[in-house]
């Protein structure tokens, strides 16, 4: 960040008066802009048994497949951005469930949330940002083209419930590179 956006002036790092973090603060106006994690919602969705997965057509990760999500947008909330982003990249219409996982990136800066979902009518095809769609059951998951580590870990919990509950989890830099 060069300016600020409610005088045009220059903006510096530093930390404010109050705070314990470097935030981007306007050299004229003293406004102070806070960079905070951006979320990410998405779906786990399930039609008899088996899972929806897209195979990305943008980057990061073009070509690898992936659950169907993407970066909640202002004013939606995380069901409605789990449900749009399904909708968008898969064509497909969900019933939501349960948020099944909640995991943070820190050194990306954002939060992956995953809700259960059922298939409405069993319809689905590949959106603008996939290049295409389909149901796996859960031994022809290929496990080895997954996009991110995110929802590795994610499908993973899934065939495997653990009764807890909600699982909340971190990926490390180090997890990353292990996909």
């Amino acid at each position: 960040m060069k300016y600020c956006s409610h005088c045009a002036a220059t903006v510096s790092t530093r930390i404010p008066q109050g705070d314990n973090r470097e935030r981007f603060v306007c050299d004229q106006c003293d406004t102070i802009f806070y960079h905070n994690p951006r979320i990410v919602a998405g779906t786990i969705p399930v039609w008899e048994d088996k899972v929806l997965l897209c195979r990305r057509a943008i980057e990061p990760r073009r070509g690898f497949w992936t659950l169907p999500a993407g970066f909640m947008e202002n004013g939606e909330s995380t069901e409605q951005a789990a449900q749009r982003e399904t909708m968008e990249e898969a064509c497909a219409e969900v019933k939501l469930g349960q948020l099944f996982s909640m995991i943070t990136v820190p050194h990306i800066d954002q939060v992956h949330i995953f809700f259960t979902a059922e298939l409405v009518d069993g319809r689905f095809a590949a959106g603008a940002e996939s290049l295409e769609v389909a149901l796996f059951a859960e031994q022809d998951i290929p496990w080895h083209e997954l996009a991110f580590p995110t929802v590795k870990q994610t499908l993973q919990r899934f065939f495997k419930p653990d009764p807890a509950g909600v699982h909340v989890f971190d990926i490390l830099p180090q997890q990353a590179l292990r996909l």
